[in-house]
């Protein structure tokens, strides 16, 4: 439906990552009109991973719509999931609009929404955030941070080869950056804030980083803090003192949180857990109509969704905005 050039749908989903996909899929099963609005490419987050990531998860579990999701391999990897998800955004004719950023999500009467973009502005009974947490870096907040040497996203471990490279970070990311770059030849330390490598390091790789730092092809230094950035060096705080290292990149892998500023923008309710208000049965944020979906609703603690189990979260808002669709 189109009112005065503005086109109205019974749901709006912000986000084309495999979440928002999700949503979209189930609204279309249940006739509902929507769109999708990313402000990036297709599954934004997904495309900005490191070019050569493995998924913890096996091709299965990152299905969506029942679309089988095929691989030779045990694990998938980020490029057969970027093209997997392409697919189902063929295969399901999803009605995504790229490269459009939501700036404003306005209530305007008690069950319609004005949704305003870089490109023009929307109606939606239903609003969906399905974001991610991506979006924001953690940062280290030290002298030297904004250097163009720093990069808090990891791509290709080309760019690093023979250079000296220090690796932030001890989580999957930070220890993918170190393996590939050292593998590419370059010379790399790595800077950990605790006595060991992350938790939830995958389990095929610890042991590989655990030999390359036992035979001391990658330096690391645990218990330790970075305290500076130059052009040409870097500056660590650790347990036997300061140490200062020749450097020609940093690679931040600190983690990453929501877009909070866009969520309170929004007016969804952040308590100080900086976990967002919702409704665990609906997904309903504290605003009626406005749902949230995926790894979003996990605020800073991104270890406890990932899309194997919050692909549900697409059926469980459909159905409540069906319900309350039938009561209307």
């Amino acid at each position: 439906m189109q009112i005065c050039d503005m086109e109205i749908f019974d749901v709006l989903i912000i986000g084309s990552g495999p979440i928002g996909m999700a949503c979209a899929i189930e609204a279309k099963k249940a006739n509902l009109s929507y769109v999708i609005i990313e402000k990036g490419a297709l599954v934004n987050s997904l495309y900005n991973y490191p070019v050569f990531m493995t998924f913890f998860s096996t091709s299965q579990k990152l299905e969506i719509g029942g679309l089988p999701f095929v691989t030779i391999n045990p694990k998938p990897n980020r490029n057969e999931a970027v093209e997997y998800y392409r697919r189902v955004v063929e295969s399901f004719q999803l009605d995504i609009r790229l490269f459009e950023r939501v700036e404003e999500v306005k209530k305007i009467t008690d069950n319609n929404f004005e949704v305003a973009t870089s490109k023009q502005n929307y109606g939606a009974k239903n609003v969906i955030v399905a974001t991610g947490f991506y979006d924001v870096p953690l940062m280290m907040n030290v002298p030297g941070e904004d250097l163009p040497k720093v990069t808090h996203y990891y791509k290709d471990p080309h760019l690093y080869a023979f250079q000296n490279v220090l690796v932030v970070g001890a989580n999957n990311s930070g220890v993918d950056a170190a393996l590939e770059t050292y593998r590419k030849g370059a010379n790399v330390t790595m800077l950990i804030r605790g006595s060991e490598l992350g938790p939830h390091v995958k389990y095929w790789v610890r042991p590989d980083m655990q030999n390359r730092i036992k035979e001391g092809s990658i330096k690391a230094y645990f218990n330790s803090e970075l305290i500076g950035i130059s052009e040409k060096e870097v500056e660590l705080k650790t347990p036997e003192g300061k140490v200062t290292l020749p450097n020609d990149f940093v690679i931040a892998m600190t983690g990453y949180q929501p877009d909070f500023n866009m969520l309170r923008k929004f007016g969804i309710e952040l308590p100080e857990s900086s976990c967002p208000a919702y409704n665990e049965e609906t997904m309903e944020t504290n605003i009626k109509g406005l749902y949230l979906a995926g790894v979003v609703c996990g605020g800073m603690d991104t270890h406890k969704l990932f899309i194997e189990n919050s692909r549900v979260h697409a059926k469980m808002i459909i159905e409540n905005i069906m319900i309350r669709k039938d009561i209307v």
